[in-house]
């Protein structure tokens, strides 16, 4: 048995579209004159909703409700996001014989509603998300000292180069994910363990 951990924005959930929509509508209300792209996000060195918010040239004094904005508008969505084709299926075996985790800079609430919408959540043992206090290192951490008691595998699956270097920094094994909303370029500065292109060889690299 191994713990395997997921991000949520990028890996579990296409949230692109949304999150170019979200940050332009946070924009417009904060008034700044920025026209939100992908671009924005596939370069940042932290993939969160703060370091997003810079990357749209909000002030920094408006960061935080850039951030505030950004959330409630996933949480007033109508419908959760659109699960990554073939992640339902990877959820499901993985759930047989694994402990499985999410640790995201989204809402717990947001990453609950998405899962039960695709109806996963019964399978996902906990989320850690923003409104978890510490660093995303710190949570998979926490994640590790509940759910591994005699040594098993953590992997914690991410699709930016922030997830690879805090799977490091908490000493697990990263699996960098290449259908997220990073670059390939910055994500593979991260020099992660191993690099997936599409979610069924998360089976065949967890369970080699």
């Amino acid at each position: 048995m191994a713990l395997v951990i997921f991000d949520y924005d990028g890996v579990l959930a296409d949230t692109l579209d949304d999150l170019i929509r979200f940050g332009q509508a946070a924009c417009d209300q904060l008034g700044v004159k920025h026209e939100v792209t992908k671009d924005d996000l596939s370069h940042l060195e932290v993939m969160s909703f703060t370091t997003f918010g810079r990357a749209c040239e909000v002030p920094e004094h408006l960061v935080a409700d850039f951030v505030k904005i950004s959330l409630k508008l996933f949480a007033e969505k109508e419908s959760p996001p659109a699960i990554f084709e073939g992640m339902s299926a990877v959820i499901q075996h993985l759930s047989i014989n694994h402990k499985l985790a999410v640790v995201t800079t989204n809402t717990s609430q947001n990453v609950h509603a998405f899962l039960t919408h695709h109806g996963l959540d019964s399978l996902v043992h906990a989320v850690y998300g923003v409104d978890t206090p510490g660093s995303k290192a710190q949570k998979i951490t926490l994640a590790r000292e509940r759910f591994v008691e005699n040594g098993e595998a953590v992997f914690m699956i991410g699709d930016a180069l922030s997830d690879v270097r805090a799977a490091k920094e908490a000493g697990v094994t990263s699996i960098a994910v290449t259908w997220g909303h990073q670059s390939l370029e910055t994500l593979m500065r991260g020099e992660s363990d191993y690099v997936v292109s599409s979610p069924e060889y998360l089976i065949e690299v967890i369970e080699r």
